[in-house]
C-alpha cells in the first residue's frame, strides 16, 4: 500500500538522497514538496527540488516555496558542506517544471486538511514552514498521521555548536513551536525524531556507491577516493548514478576535510526510511523541549528521558538502528529504480544482488 507523505527538505546532499528514496519506493506517494531556506536559501531549495523531479521524469509532483527566512533570526546556509547549489559537484540540467503558486506552510495545512489521519510528514530540513502551518491551522498534530523529524542531538555532541544540530540551530523558535504543539498529539502519532545520536552512524562510503551503480547497471563502474580534484566529474551512463556520484563526493570532500574519513552521514535519507517503515528503528519516548535562552547552548535539543518536568512524552527519539539494514534497502530501491528510469544507460555487468 502506497504512503501519502509531504516532505519538507532543505535540499541538500542528503535531502537529494532522501527525495530519489521515496521516489524510487514503491510504498510511497509524495504529495507535495516543501522547499526550506536551510542549507542553501529557499528558492535554490526549490531549484534543486524541481531538477532532480525532471532528471527522473517524475510524475507532476507540486514543489512549493517556504518562508526566505527563519522566524526570529537572520538565514544561515551552508554551502560549504553542500556546495555553492546544495548538490555538491553535480550540475542538475536547469528544471523545465514551475514552483507552486501556494506557499509552502498553506500547502502543509491544505494538504492535512484534504487527508485527515492519512498524510505523513517528513522534515529533513529546519522546521519554519511547518510552525508557519501551525499558525494557520493548530490542529495539524491531529491531523497528520505521523510526523518524523531528522533533527536535534540528545546524548551525542552536536555539528553545529558543541550542543546543537544544524536544523534546529538554523531556526530554534520553529523548532520549539513544532514540538510544544506536538505535545497535544496522541501517543501514535507522536513525531519520530532522527537525531545525531543515530543519523551519524548512518555513514555512507565509497563502496556504497560503487554498489549502486552496479544495481543501477551503470557504467563504468567508479571508485572516488581523496585524490580526486575538485574539478573531477563522474563518467556513469545513468544520469541519476552520475549525479549522485557528484554530489555526493562533495560530502565525502567535506567530512574528510574535517578529520571525519572519507565518508558522508546520510541523516535524511534514514529519516525518509524510517517514515515509510518504522521497523528500522527502535525508538525511546521522551519530552523535548528547546532552549532558547542560554548563552551556550542556545538552540540545544534537552530530552527529559524520566518525566522530571511532569510533562507527557512528545516526541519517539530513535535510539538504534541496522545501518547495513539501511544501506541495502538504500542501493536496492534507488539502484532498481535509476536501472528502470534510464535502461539505455545498462552496461553488460552483472547485476549486485542485494537484499531489500
Amino acid at each position: 500500500m502506497r504512503q501519502r507523505i509531504i516532505v519538507d527538505v532543505d535540499t541538500g546532499v542528503d535531502d537529494s538522497l532522501a527525495l530519489l528514496y521515496l521516489l524510487a519506493s514503491p510504498d510511497a506517494e509524495i504529495a507535495g514538496i516543501a522547499a526550506t531556506a536551510g542549507n542553501v536559501p529557499a528558492g535554490q531549495v526549490a531549484i534543486n527540488n524541481l531538477a532532480w523531479l525532471d532528471l527522473v521524469d517524475a510524475p507532476d509532483i507540486e514543489v512549493a516555496l517556504g518562508a526566505t527566512d527563519p522566524l526570529k533570526i537572520p538565514l544561515r546556509t551552508t554551502e560549504d558542506t553542500h556546495g555553492p547549489q546544495g548538490v555538491g559537484y553535480a550540475e542538475l540540467p536547469a528544471p523545465a517544471r514551475r514552483i507552486s503558486d501556494r506557499s509552502a506552510a498553506q500547502m502543509w495545512v491544505d494538504l492535512a486538511r484534504a487527508h485527515p489521519g492519512d498524510l505523513l510528514g517528513l522534515c529533513t530540513g529546519p522546521l519554519t514552514n511547518l510552525a508557519l502551518a501551525l499558525r494557520i491551522e493548530p490542529e495539524l498534530p491531529r491531523l497528520l498521521r505521523r510526523l518524523v523529524i531528522m533533527g536535534g542531538a540528545f546524548n551525542h555532541p552536536g555539528n553545529t555548536t558543541p550542543t546543537n544540530e544544524w536544523n534546529i540551530h538554523v531556526d530554534p523558535e520553529a523548532a520549539k513551536i513544532v514540538f510544544d504543539a506536538f505535545s497535544a498529539a496522541p501517543a501514535h502519532r507522536r513525531p519520530v525524531v532522527c537525531a545525531l545520536d543515530i543519523t551519524e552512524t548512518i555513514e555512507m562510503r565509497p563502496a556504497h556507491l560503487t554498489r549502486l551503480a552496479s544495481r543501477a547497471g551503470s557504467f563504468p563502474i567508479e571508485t572516488v577516493t581523496p585524490a580526486d580534484p575538485p574539478a573531477a566529474r563522474s563518467a556513469a551512463s545513468n544520469p541519476i548514478i552520475r549525479h549522485v556520484t557528484d554530489a555526493v563526493r562533495f560530502y565525502f570532500d567535506f567530512h574528510h576535510g574535517y578529520d571525519l574519513g572519507y565518508l558522508a552521514h546520510m541523516h535524511d535519507p534514514f529519516a525518509a526510511a524510517v517514515a515509510l517503515d518504522p521497523t528500522l528503528a527502535r525508538t525511546r519516548p521522551a519530552t523535548v523541549d528547546v532552549e532558547l535562552a542560554g548563552t551556550l547552548t542556545r538552540a540545544t535539543t534537552v530530552a527529559d528521558w524520566a518525566g522530571m518536568w511532569g510533562r507527557p512524552p512528545n516526541a519517539d527519539i530513535v535510539v538504534a538502528t541496522d545501518p547495513d539494514r539501511f544501506f541495502d534497502r538504500l542501493i536496492t530501491r534507488i539502484g532498481d529504480y535509476a536501472r528502470a528510469r534510464f535502461p539505455a544507460a545498462v552496461g553488460e555487468h552483472t547485476l549486485t544482488a542485494e537484499s531489500g
